[in-house]
C-alpha cells in the first residue's frame, strides 16, 4: 500500500464494506428503474403518467373490468394479467396507471433530492469558505443570517414557505416560476438546509486556515480566492462528498412531507409524496397506493443513508490499512502496521 493515494485507501474500505456497496447497488437498481420509465409507459403500459382511464375497461384474462368502478374503487395490481398494463394497479381520482406514475414520480422524487442538495452544497460551500477564511464582520453578518434561518424549525419554515409560494409563484426580478414549478420546492428546500451545511463547513476552514500550507500558500503570494478554492477547498472534498449525500437523503424525505401536504411538488407533476398524499383517503381499500410509493422512499433513503456513512467511513482519514504480505488484503486497523 506504500505510495497509494489517499482516494485509492478510501476506495478499498469503501469496497470491503459489503453492507455499503450492497445497498449501493440497491439504490443503482432503483435509480435505473425509475430511468426506465418512458420505456415501460410506451411499451408495456401504453399510457403515460397522467392519462387517466376513469370511463374504460380493461380484460383480464377474457374479462371486461372496470378500471375505477361506480363506487370509485380503482382496480388492484394486475400485474402481468393483462400484458403489462395497471402492473400495479390505477389511483382512486382518475384511473391513472399506478406503475407508471410510481416510475415518473421516482424521477422527480430523485430530481429535486439531487438539485436541492447540490444548490444546498454550493451556497454552503462558498458561506462557509467565506465566513470562515475572512472572518470578523464578513464571519459575523454570514453566521447571524445563518442562525436566522437556523432558529426556525426546517419543517415548519418549509411548510411556511411553501404555502406562500403555493398559490402566486415567486417573482424576483429576473425570476420568475409559476406555482406549479419544479424549482419551487427545490429552492424551498436547498434554501432551509443550507445553514445546516454551511456552520460545520465554516468550523473545518476555521482549522485549515492555521495550516502551514495555507501559510505557505499566503507567503508565496496567493490572493484569498487562490486560498480558498485551490487550497482550503480541495481538502474539504471528502467532507462534503458525505454532506452531498446523506444531504440527497434528508432532503427527500423533506418533498415528500411536502408534497404530501400539498405545498411540495404541484400538479401536473408526480412525486412519491404526492403519490401517497393522494392514496392516503383510500388506504382502507386500496393499501397499495400508499404503502408502495412510502417502501420506494424507505427504500431509496435507506440505501443513500448507508451508502453516505460507508463513505464518510472510507474517507475519514484517521482510517488506517494493514496490509497483509502473505494474501495482499488490506484490513482497517486503528493504527498502522
Amino acid at each position: 500500500m506504500e505510495g497509494r493515494s489517499p482516494w485509492y485507501l478510501a476506495y478499498r474500505r469503501l469496497r470491503r464494506n459489503r453492507v455499503a456497496v450492497g445497498f449501493g447497488g440497491l439504490f443503482v437498481a432503483i435509480a435505473l428503474f425509475v430511468l426506465a420509465a418512458p420505456l415501460w409507459a410506451d411499451h408495456v403500459a401504453g399510457t403515460g403518467p397522467n392519462t387517466t382511464h376513469t370511463t374504460e375497461k380493461v380484460e383480464v384474462d377474457g374479462e371486461r373490468r372496470e378500471v375505477v368502478n361506480f363506487e370509485g374503487r380503482p382496480i388492484g395490481p394486475l400485474w402481468l394479467g393483462a400484458g403489462g398494463k395497471f402492473f400495479l394497479g390505477a389511483d382512486g381520482r382518475l384511473g391513472r396507471d399506478e406503475m407508471v406514475r410510481l416510475m415518473y414520480g421516482g424521477r422527480i422524487s430523485l430530481l429535486v433530492g439531487f438539485l436541492s442538495t447540490l444548490i444546498a452544497t454550493l451556497l454552503a460551500t462558498v458561506l462557509g469558505l467565506i465566513a470562515g477564511y475572512y472572518r470578523g464582520w464578513a464571519d459575523t453578518v454570514i453566521s447571524r443570517s445563518l442562525d436566522v434561518i437556523w432558529a426556525f424549525p426546517v419543517t415548519l419554515l418549509a411548510i411556511a414557505l411553501g404555502l406562500a409560494l403555493a398559490t402566486g409563484g415567486l417573482r424576483i426580478g429576473p425570476l420568475d416560476l409559476s406555482s406549479n414549478s419544479l424549482w419551487l420546492p427545490i429552492l424551498i428546500i436547498a434554501f432551509v438546509y443550507t445553514p445546516y451545511m454551511a456552520r460545520p463547513i465554516r468550523g473545518e476552514v476555521l482549522a485549515l486556515r492555521e495550516k502551514e500550507f495555507v501559510e505557505a500558500a499566503v507567503a508565496q503570494g496567493a490572493g484569498p480566492m487562490r486560498v480558498m478554492f485551490a487550497e482550503l477547498l480541495p481538502n474539504m472534498v471528502s467532507t462534503l462528498i458525505v454532506f452531498f449525500t446523506l444531504g440527497v437523503a434528508q432532503n427527500m424525505l423533506l418533498e415528500s412531507m411536502l408534497s404530501f401536504l400539498g405545498v411540495g411538488v404541484q400538479a401536473p407533476n408526480t412525486s412519491w409524496g404526492t403519490m401517497i398524499g393522494d392514496g392516503f383517503e383510500l388506504i382502507s381499500t386500496a393499501p397499495q397506493l400508499t404503502v408502495i410509493p412510502g417502501t420506494m422512499i424507505l427504500l431509496t433513503v435507506l440505501a443513500i443513508n448507508i451508502v453516505g456513512d460507508g463513505l464518510r467511513d472510507a474517507l475519514d482519514p484517521r482510517s488506517k490499512v494493514r496490509l497483509e504480505a502473505h494474501t495482499g488484503s488490506a484490513e482497517p486497523e486503528g493504527t498502522a502496521v
